[in-house]
């Protein structure tokens, strides 16, 4: 009796050690006496202790966050780049056994990658243009982890941190920038003013009507005004034929010096010697 409960509880001690559960995203990579077997899918797996080993690989998508890497720009600029790595395992026997750690090694490879990158692009490029680098960081970073059965998804560069030198620099740009274009639309504003003036004035010239109404209505808004000084304007086609008559009547003039007559240069007769 006390043998045969011996032995059922050597089969359940040995049933325990030996049934491994898979999880639905997880595989098995499983090795017999050190030789590769076929992987393993989730549920309950039965290994034979001491004989079997069982290495479970993830295959969820895995962050990877990249520490910050100082790298200089193509334009001799220093920056400090951080980014984040996503990826997954499509093969788990490959990353099994093609490589120790995938994890680290897709660690290592994506810091180097980033320096890589980024050294060869200016520091416009590195700010304005992100998303073309973490195309290229993506591709290369993959190309160097297929062989592991590690397949990239996303390369984001997180931050770029630049010199407070290079920022003011940066903000005096942009504000330079900004002066120009408020320059160029004041210019732009000026020159369909005129145009629309001259317009105008052509319109008025072609009715006098027109013209006496618009000087009219200048009229009543400086009367509107609380000035104690009135203006009105005069055409110069209203007081130009006064201004003629008026030069008319005037003696004629040398050189602008109106004639002078002298007494001592006549005779008693009245005429000239």
């Amino acid at each position: 009796m006390i043998i045969a409960i011996a032995v059922v509880l050597a089969l359940l001690v040995l049933t325990a050690t030996s049934v491994r559960v898979l999880k639905e995203y997880e595989r098995g990579v499983s090795f017999r006496l050190g030789r590769l077997r076929e992987p393993l899918g989730p549920g309950a797996r039965l290994l034979l202790p001491g004989v079997d080993k069982l290495v479970r690989v993830d295959l969820r998508v895995v962050t990877l966050t990249i520490p910050p890497q100082e790298v200089i720009t193509r334009d001799n600029v220093p920056a400090r780049v951080n980014a984040v790595v996503l990826f997954r395992v499509v093969d788990p026997v490959r990353s099994v056994m093609s490589v120790e750690n995938h994890a680290v090694a897709t660690s290592q490879i994506a810091q180097t990658t980033l320096r890589s990158v980024v050294g060869r692009a200016d520091l416009d490029t590195l700010l304005a243009h992100r998303a073309d680098l973490n195309e290229d960081l993506a591709k290369s970073i993959d190309t160097m982890t297929e062989p592991w059965g590690v397949k990239v998804e996303v390369v984001e560069i997180k931050d770029v941190e630049i010199p407070e030198v290079m920022q003011r620099a940066m903000a005096r740009e942009a504000e330079a920038e900004r002066d120009r274009r408020a320059k160029v639309i004041n210019a732009r504003g000026e020159l369909q003013a005129s145009a629309q003036l001259r317009d105008a004035a052509k319109t008025l010239s072609e009715s006098p009507a027109s013209l006496q109404l618009r000087y009219l209505q200048t009229l009543l808004e400086l009367g509107a005004d609380h000035n104690s000084t009135v203006v009105f304007p005069l055409p110069i086609d209203i007081i130009g034929p006064f201004l003629d008559a008026f030069r008319g009547h005037a003696p004629p003039s040398v050189n602008g010096i109106p004639p002078m007559t002298n007494a001592k240069e006549r005779t008693h007769d009245g005429h000239r010697p």
